[in-house]
C-alpha cells in the first residue's frame, strides 16, 4: 500500500467516524466503500468490523449514560441466532451483492412512520431488530438504517438513539468480526500495523462528531439523517447496478 493511500485511508476513517458520531451512521457506510474499493468483500467488511467496533465502543463510553442496555441485550441475542444462520448455510458476499443490499437500506428512512409499528423497547421488537439487523450487519457490512426503524416508536431523545445504537453496534461488529476472521487473516502484518494505527483516529473522529451532536436539534438529527443516508445509498445502489451488468 502506498503512502498516499495509506494517509487517504487515515483520513477517511476520521471523518467517517466523526460524520457516524453525529448521526450514529452514515460514516460507516462511506468507510466500507473505501474498504471495498482496495480488499474483496470479506476482508473489507472484517477491517469494517475492527475499526467500527473501536469507533463505536468509544461512541458508546462518551454516551454511556444514555444506554438503554435492557434493548441492548435482546437486540444482541437476535443478531447471534442471525450469525449461526448465516454460518449454516455458508453465506459468502461480493462487492455487488453488498453495494445493492447497502444501496436499498435508505429507502427505509422515507416510508411513513404510520407503516411502522416497531417499538425496540419491546422485547420482541427488539429480539425481531437483531435478527434482521444482525443478518443485514454480517450480509452487508451495515445496517444501521435498519436499526432505526426499530427505535422511531420510542420515546427515546437523540443521545439516547445514538448511545443504544452504539452499544448495539459494537456487540453487531464483533460478531461481524468472528465471522469473517479467516478471511481477516489473509491479511499482512503491515495491513494490520495500518488498521491498528487507525483506531486512534477513529476514536478522535468519534470524539469530534459527538461534540457536534450536542449542539444539534432533534429535528435536525432526523432531517440530515434522511438526507445523507438517502444520497449515500443511492450512490451504492447505482454502483451495484453497474457491478452486477458487468458480471453478466
Amino acid at each position: 500500500m502506498s503512502i498516499f493511500t495509506a494517509l487517504a485511508f487515515l483520513v477517511v476513517v476520521f471523518l467517517t467516524s466523526a460524520l457516524s458520531g453525529i448521526f450514529g451512521m452514515a460514516g460507516g457506510l462511506i468507510l466500507l466503500w473505501f474498504l471495498l474499493l482496495a480488499l474483496p468483500a470479506t476482508v473489507a467488511i472484517a477491517v469494517h468490523g475492527v475499526i467500527q467496533l473501536c469507533a463505536n465502543a468509544s461512541r458508546a463510553w462518551l454516551s454511556r449514560r444514555y444506554i438503554d442496555f435492557r434493548i441492548v441485550a435482546i437486540i444482541a441475542s437476535g443478531g447471534a441466532l442471525a450469525a449461526v444462520l448465516l454460518a449454516l448455510v455458508d453465506y459468502t458476499p461480493n462487492t455487488a451483492t453488498v453495494s445493492i443490499l447497502i444501496g436499498l437500506m435508505p429507502l427505509l428512512v422515507w416510508v411513513p412512520k404510520v407503516w411502522f409499528h416497531f417499538d425496540a423497547s419491546r422485547t420482541s421488537h427488539a429480539f425481531c431488530c437483531g435478527l434482521v439487523a444482525g443478518g443485514l450487519t454480517i450480509a452487508s457490512g451495515v445496517s444501521g438504517p435498519t436499526i432505526d426503524i426499530f427505535f422511531i416508536r420510542t420515546h427515546m431523545d437523540r443521545r439516547q438513539v445514538v448511545a443504544t445504537k452504539a452499544a448495539v453496534q459494537v456487540i453487531a461488529h464483533a460478531i461481524k468480526i468472528v465471522f469473517y476472521l479467516s478471511a481477516a487473516l489473509t491479511l499482512s502484518t503491515g495491513q494490520w500495523g495500518l488498521i491498528l494505527l487507525a483506531i486512534p483516529f477513529a476514536i478522535l473522529g468519534t470524539r469530534s462528531g459527538n461534540a457536534i451532536l450536542r449542539r444539534l436539534t432533534d429535528a435536525r438529527f432526523r432531517y440530515w439523517t434522511r438526507w445523507i443516508v438517502t444520497a449515500i445509498g443511492a450512490f451504492y445502489f447505482v454502483q451495484g447496478v453497474v457491478l452486477l451488468s458487468n458480471m453478466a
